[in-house]
């Protein structure tokens, strides 16, 4: 069996090309993607080379972890899942090329259980499901934030999630004005603009590795910072300032299952929606424009790979 798949060559080599996939065993399924997204967090550091050290990270490799398909094929045990629709959060199905995280193919092959079966009428913004659930575990702390850095997709969704749970409305920052619309019932201002101090939970979905110390002067006593940004650069702070505050760090890092369902039952219950998040779409075979459209307009906050002509 084969497929089509983004493949990093090396960094900044980026090509769609067909590989041989994996045999499906008795617990897996066959999965013919529709639509894959791009994430301009950990999938830039894969493309310009800056991605930390992780098991399984090295070149060629299949990027991606949000994608959205049809099961075709499954093992004996797993028949009844044949037409699903299923979000599919990577896979390691690609022989001698590497899976981190293995998204972005035509087809996919992977273990029943981590095909997450969803709504059809979800289409293309099923995608999304996947930042939905890294922003929920970011919020899965003692305090819902009351403050939010970064209004791209993820910003969106944690400020979503935060009035989803129950949670007052909370601020978020922005710097780039092309980012500044779309709130859904909070606020968006540039940090200039905010004179407040005193939050009690500041969530930074920036990834600038060097805004703590701005952060720490914002915070209540006793508040937390969540760091739920990929950050590639060494994150530093100054000490006095955070032992006044008596200020925790909490790095919020993969989702768990428990994010997942929780994500999963806010889009059935229709207290989180995935509208207007994605604003750019490209065909598969177009993956060079798209990657780097993705990765330098501040307008994009998420590209869309269809690949439904590319089976």
């Amino acid at each position: 069996m084969e497929a089509l798949a983004v493949v990093l060559d090396q960094p900044e080599s980026l090509t769609v090309k067909r590989v041989a996939l994996t045999s499906p065993g008795d617990a897996d399924v066959v999965v013919d993607i529709a639509w894959s997204g791009i994430s301009t967090g950990t999938e830039r550091l894969l493309f310009q080379g800056r991605m930390p050290p992780f098991p399984g990270m090295g070149y060629p490799l299949v990027p991606g972890y949000e994608s959205v398909g049809t099961v075709v094929a499954a093992g004996p045990a797993h028949q009844d899942r044949i037409g699903q629709t299923v979000f599919v959060p990577g896979a390691t199905c690609y022989g001698d090329i590497r899976g981190l995280f293995g998204g972005a193919a035509s087809r996919i092959v992977l273990p029943s259980a981590r095909a997450l079966t969803i709504d059809p009428a979800l289409a293309e913004r099923g995608v999304l499901i996947a930042l939905a659930a890294t922003a929920q575990h970011a919020i899965a702390g003692d305090t819902l934030p009351d403050l939010i850095v970064g209004h791209g997709v993820v910003g969106r969704l944690l400020a979503r999630l935060t009035i989803a749970a129950g949670g007052a409305p909370p601020v978020v920052w922005e710097t780039n004005p092309v980012r500044m619309d779309g709130a859904q019932g909070y606020d968006v201002v540039h940090p200039d603009q905010d004179k407040r101090a005193g939050y009690r939970c500041i969530c930074d979905a920036s990834g600038d590795a060097n805004i703590l110390d701005t952060l720490v002067m914002r915070l209540a006593a006793g508040g937390e910072i969540v760091l739920a940004g990929f950050y590639a650069d060494r994150l530093s702070f100054s000490f006095p300032m955070a032992f006044m505050r008596e200020a925790r760090f909490r790095i919020a890092a993969q989702w768990q299952p428990a994010d997942l369902a929780t994500v999963r039952q806010r889009i059935d219950d229709g207290s989180l929606s995935l509208d207007g998040l994605i604003t750019h779409r490209m065909d598969a075979m177009d993956a060079q424009d798209a990657y780097r459209t993705a990765f330098g307009e501040p307008a994009c906050l998420k590209m869309i790979l269809d690949w439904r002509s590319n089976a």
